[in-house]
């Protein structure tokens, strides 16, 4: 943690008064030149910012704010977030704000658990959660509620009182997006809606979109359309989905409610003689957006995760040093992503 200057610090290092320092910090009353360029020497020393050191000189309290991340390395959606949380980062630097990321294996529950346990030994003020493992985040902050610790999440959502708020996209409109999207491209056809690694994931989240999904053709009547769904668990996702498509010669588009739908795309590519199939799936990591650019993938829609985990701390940073209302829930839009458009989007 970098040290905290008070006024009498920066007054001991520049050799002036603390009513001269306060009067050049607050911009009031008059100061001879030669103690302001001391001042602004030392200012200039311990990286001064304008408009945030007032502040931070007053507050001698730190906050520790934890963030419980899946690890990048193992799954590259969340990478966008961990830019997120250093952008939170950068800007709460000259408060009294400390802010730490603790990584889990999102393929362990015993990961997650483990980590929460870490996150509890450091005392948190808050913390901010991807909830992956839906019975095990519930768990965890009802301990965290019991020692009066502030609980954020993001991306996926989970039913509880306890939860303060809630960063990410409406999952029920987004699958009625995807959706729309597709009746767009087909007329007519089978469309599988495919969940990937389903036990593995927050289920809900996959749920939800599909309720969304499914409840568009119904509102819309379109009874030229027929919808299946289709679960796949790695390692099997390549023969499994060949084995579907085997099964199902009329398969017209497929909506990946995960942010793997690299994996059928590359699937799809190492078919012959395969008509051509209607892909929409999620997110912008970089497999995803290769075969966009390649024409397999038709649409992504971006939950722009980065932004999430960014809000998700900047909310109780600001609560902390200003005494802000957290929101209850923070919806971010919905963005539809095509090869036209892409670039403007990429981190």
């Amino acid at each position: 943690m970098d040290k905290k200057y008070t006024i009498k610090d920066i007054a001991q290092m520049a050799g002036v008064s603390k009513g001269t320092v306060d009067r050049v910090l607050h911009n009031r009353g008059k100061v001879s030149p030669a103690a302001l360029e001391k001042i602004n020497e030392v200012l200039n020393v311990i990286d001064y910012e304008p408009n945030l050191i007032a502040r931070n000189l007053k507050n001698t309290k730190i906050y520790k704010i934890c963030v419980l991340l899946p690890d990048p390395e193992i799954d590259s959606y969340w990478l966008p977030c961990v830019n997120g949380i250093k952008d939170a980062v950068k800007e709460f630097k000259p408060y009294s704000v400390n802010i730490s990321i603790h990584y889990f294996n999102p393929e362990s529950k015993k990961s997650f658990v483990n980590t929460n346990e870490t996150v509890l030994g450091l005392e948190p003020d808050a913390v901010l959660i991807a909830p992956v493992f839906h019975k095990e985040t519930i768990e965890a902050v009802k301990t965290y509620a019991e020692l009066d610790i502030i609980v954020n999440t993001f991306n996926n959502q989970v039913e509880s009182n306890s939860v303060k708020c809630f960063v990410g996209q409406d999952l029920y409109k987004s699958g009625r997006v995807a959706a729309s999207l597709m009746n767009l491209v087909l007329s007519k056809g089978q469309i599988a809606i495919v969940h990937i690694d389903e036990s593995l994931k927050n289920a809900v989240h996959m749920q939800e979109k599909e309720k969304g999904f499914r409840s568009y053709f119904e509102e819309k009547n379109l009874n030229s359309f027929t919808l299946t769904t289709l679960k796949l668990k790695h390692p099997n996702v390549e023969s499994k989905f060949l084995n579907f498509l085997e099964e199902n010669p009329d398969l017209t588009g497929i909506f990946i409610t995960t942010s793997k739908a690299y994996q059928i795309a590359n699937t799809l590519s190492t078919v012959k003689d395969k008509k051509k199939i209607a892909l929409i799936g999620y997110d912008l990591i970089e497999k995803n957006v290769s075969y966009l650019n390649q024409g397999l993938l038709h649409f992504l829609i971006h939950q722009n995760q980065k932004r999430q985990a960014y809000l998700g701390v900047s909310t109780l940073a600001e609560h902390f040093l200003y005494s802000k209302e957290i929101p209850e829930t923070i919806l971010l839009p919905i963005d539809i992503i095509n090869v036209e458009n892409a670039d403007f989007y990429i981190y």
